[in-house]
């Protein structure tokens, strides 16, 4: 069988106008499709080079393919089931930022450039003092992005209209002024210059986003099928939900009626939003659907389930999820109860899909700052507001600590991760450097130093101390001894009683 190129695709050729910081199933099923669809209906006519901005894994399949690949969307519409399957021939070609640097600064510089595109995970935007402008490239995101804006800064002498269009993917708040800020922070520590900064503020624009779409990526069970059913090998194959929102706000910079034009979304379309304010959005989404991921995962993985939908099907922890979201973070919003309750319980039929199978350990990666990102301000909301511990955003914390607790090293992917132990099946706990080197050192402790440790920790919190809240420690280190002498089902099915 003939392996997926543009010559099946007839892909077009087309001019770089987005960069893509991210080579994963989520920006591939979300702003790849989303620029595909609008390449197609309107005259935007941008290609889009992906960028692997880490170390491990490689993009040989994408070459292999000549960056084109198979996105099939998946869900029920009216009440009836539907698939949407497309080619993506967007993606013109696939850069790794270390292994392949002069490229992708040439990519950085290209005079067609107009927009950056990214989704590092929630740890990704970060500033880093120990970072070196002299490497090639910087370690961190922000930092490899700050090297390449002043280049290409350089090589058009501070051009106004050379600037960029930011618009970062990752589920932080105020994803785009943190990554502006951390720029601003790296121009000032590698001495960057006045004149770049002030290019910085005034040519490029940060855009906070907000992004939604179930992505469970590669059908590793029926890839075989589709193939035949396609009439061609891809090793790419992508698959979604059908939903899918984007919310982007315009910056200072950049007048909405701009953004618009520049990026005719709405031309072709598709459910995206331009605003002034993304926050009311931002909230809902983060707090309910990805909160609730965070908040359930790891304990329906421990007890036994593999997939959201197999965990949906589960009596214990659907209660567990449903209680999550109903009693203890939509009382901590700000939006209307009644809208809450009624998102909510569309999140909840977007997670009985059965067409998605997205698997849990899938969701787990970063568990750490996602549970920061989308659990602790209702974690902390609650607290503030009822006085006392939520008792599932609680239980949350000993379990992704009893996911993460082990001392076994491993690899995936050419990287370094843990190796956790389920019932004697083993899978790979895959997080930050620095984090897998706090549990391997921490997690085999007694629960009370492990929960101490991990919670006054305040890299993991945003600088919060949440071992200062009272009573979390002896809650936290209670239930992790409960669960390591009787294991999470049994621990889990006690909770919601």
């Amino acid at each position: 069988m003939q392996r997926l190129n543009k010559s099946i695709t007839k892909a077009v050729d087309r001019p770089v106008k987005v960069l893509q910081f991210g080579e994963g199933n989520f920006l591939r099923a979300f702003v790849d499709y989303i620029f595909d669809v609008t390449n197609e209906k309107t005259d935007f006519n941008g290609g889009i080079v992906i960028v692997k901005p880490i170390e491990f894994g490689n993009l040989d399949r994408f070459h292999d393919q000549e960056c084109q690949y198979t996105l099939q969307l998946r869900g029920f519409e009216n009440g009836q089931p539907k698939k949407i399957t497309r080619q993506i021939t967007s993606v013109v070609d696939a850069v790794a930022a270390i292994d392949d640097y002069d490229k992708y600064i040439q990519y950085g510089l290209c005079d067609t450039l107009r927009f950056i595109v990214s989704n590092t995970t929630e740890a990704g935007i970060v500033f880093d003092e120990t970072d070196d402008f002299n490497a090639c490239p910087p370690k961190t995101y922000p930092g490899k992005l700050t090297k390449l804006l002043f280049e290409r800064f350089k090589k058009y002498e501070g051009a106004k209209d050379k600037g960029i269009i930011l618009i970062p993917c990752e589920l932080i708040a105020d994803n785009g002024i943190e990554l502006k800020k951390c720029i601003m922070q790296f121009i000032e520590l590698w001495n960057l210059g006045d004149e770049f900064k002030n290019w910085i503020d005034t040519a490029c624009s940060f855009c906070p986003t907000l992004v939604d779409r179930i992505v469970p990526g590669y059908p590793r069970d029926e890839a075989a099928a589709l193939c035949e059913e396609f009439g061609y090998e891809d090793q790419l194959i992508d698959t979604a939900e059908l939903f899918g929102l984007w919310v982007i706000e315009s910056d200072s910079n950049l007048e909405l009626d701009q953004l618009r034009k520049e990026l005719p979304f709405e031309k072709a379309g598709l459910n995206v939003v331009f605003t002034k304010d993304h926050h009311p959005y931002k909230e809902r989404k983060v707090r309910i659907l990805n909160g609730s991921h965070t908040s359930f995962v790891l304990a329906s993985f421990l007890a036994g389930n593999d997939l959201v939908k197999q965990s949906m099907d589960d009596a214990t922890i659907r209660k567990y999820m449903e209680e999550t979201l109903f009693d203890e973070v939509i009382p901590t919003l700000s939006l209307p109860a009644d809208e809450c309750k009624e998102f909510a319980d569309a999140v909840i039929e977007r997670f009985q899909n059965p067409f998605i199978k997205h698997k849990l350990l899938d969701i787990s990666l970063n568990s750490v700052s996602k549970w920061e990102a989308r659990c602790m301000p209702s974690f902390l909301g609650y607290v503030n507001k009822f006085g006392k511990l939520p008792k599932y955003l609680t239980f949350s914390i000993a379990a992704l600590m009893s996911f993460y607790s082990t001392q076994k090293d491993g690899e995936v992917n050419g990287g370094y991760c843990l190796v956790g132990n389920r019932n004697g099946e083993e899978y790979n706990i895959r997080d930050d450097r620095f984090v897998l080197d706090f549990f391997k050192e921490n997690s085999t402790k007694e629960p009370t130093e492990f929960a101490k440790a991990y919670l006054s920790n305040t890299k993991f919190f945003g600088g919060e101390d949440l071992s200062k809240v009272d009573g979390l420690v002896d809650a936290i280190a209670a239930y992790i001894a409960d669960i390591r002498t009787r294991g999470m089902r049994a621990v889990v099915e006690d909770l919601v009683k």
